[in-house]
């Protein structure tokens, strides 16, 4: 596990930290398209050799030829007399050896580099760690907008889901308070059955065009209601507690509380994620008994109480 992940950061900063640097790479290194790539092993470059990337996880990269971008993770780095454009390294120490040349910088995170001779690096000596103090005040006032336009955008759906379902969302709503468990089984089902069956309908050419309206369209939008229908049922499971006794004909109150809360929720994801299978186990199973010809009449609704319903 710990190589597949120190593999796959090194990927991701070959990918998305050394793309400026490949157009800004010198045009006298030769580009073959020779990619190495070692886990738990090393790899030697010997003196007159060339490889475009050098990926080497747990073990040591002795460099002698040319190499444009070399990437070690928990391993060693060492060059000597070696021609290379980037060099990225994870908790590795890189050897810089007599005649060796890196054209453009040396990337590090809790790694030393240490030079010898004449060895020369024609860019700098970047930690990784300071770029990505600064990438993230940059992104994070971005990504909290984003969330918090998500967070409207999912409220909006939830009014309309109380404007025209009340009915259905009481019904769904009755089934997680009185049948949890059903609800539970369901949502569990709710997931691993489609699974079986988008398997059995890729396997056939007719069934495809199905299989991708139930992949992209329906299973998503049945988990997106019942991510709503949890959160309503959270927001009347608080306004009940608050307002006893009070009857609301739609909830529109409970789907703007509830989904607050719940988007709060999701900053501890198991809660959300429990949460909102219920609230899907819920849908599912609603919608099976309706489609056996049960309706909702052969739900459980939820009870009324004495004092006339208020408008919200």
């Amino acid at each position: 596990m710990r190589r597949l992940i120190g593999g796959a950061v090194g990927l991701v900063l070959v990918l998305f930290m050394l793309v400026p640097a490949t157009f800004a790479a010198d045009p006298t290194l030769t580009h073959t398209g020779r990619v190495l790539i070692a886990t738990e092993g090393d790899i030697t470059v010997p003196a007159g050799d060339q490889a475009d990337v050098v990926v080497v996880v747990n073990g040591t990269a002795t460099i002698e030829g040319q190499v444009n971008t070399i990437v070690v993770v928990d391993g060693n780095a060492v060059l000597t007399g070696a021609l290379t454009e980037t060099v990225v390294a994870i908790r590795s120490p890189v050897d810089l050896g007599p005649n060796t040349i890196v054209r453009n910088d040396v990337f590090t995170l809790d790694s030393l580099v240490h030079k010898e001779g004449n060895a020369a690096v024609q860019g700098e000596v970047r930690d990784i760690a300071t770029q990505l103090v600064g990438i993230g005040f940059v992104l994070g006032p971005l990504l909290l907008l984003l969330f918090i336009g998500f967070a409207i955008a999912t409220v909006a759906a939830a009014l309309l889901v109380a404007a025209l379902g009340a009915r259905q969302v009481r019904a769904a709503e009755a089934l997680i308070s009185h049948q949890p468990g059903e609800a539970l089984v369901a949502g569990v089902l709710g997931i691993f059955v489609p699974i079986l069956l988008l398997v059995g309908l890729f396997v056939s050419v007719v069934g495809v065009p199905l299989a991708l309206g139930i992949l992209f369209v329906a299973w998503p939008l049945v988990a997106f209601l019942g991510y709503i229908v949890a959160g309503i049922w959270i927001g009347d499971w608080v306004l009940a507690r608050s307002q006893p006794g009070v009857v609301r004909e739609r909830p529109y109150l409970a789907a703007i509380l509830g989904l607050v809360l719940l988007s709060i929720m999701g900053l501890f994801p198991p809660l959300s994620a429990i949460a909102s299978l219920f609230g899907y186990g819920a849908v599912v199973l609603l919608a099976w008994r309706t489609f056996r010809h049960h309706g909702l009449e052969g739900s459980i609704a939820p009870t009324a109480s004495t004092p006339a319903p208020m408008p919200i």
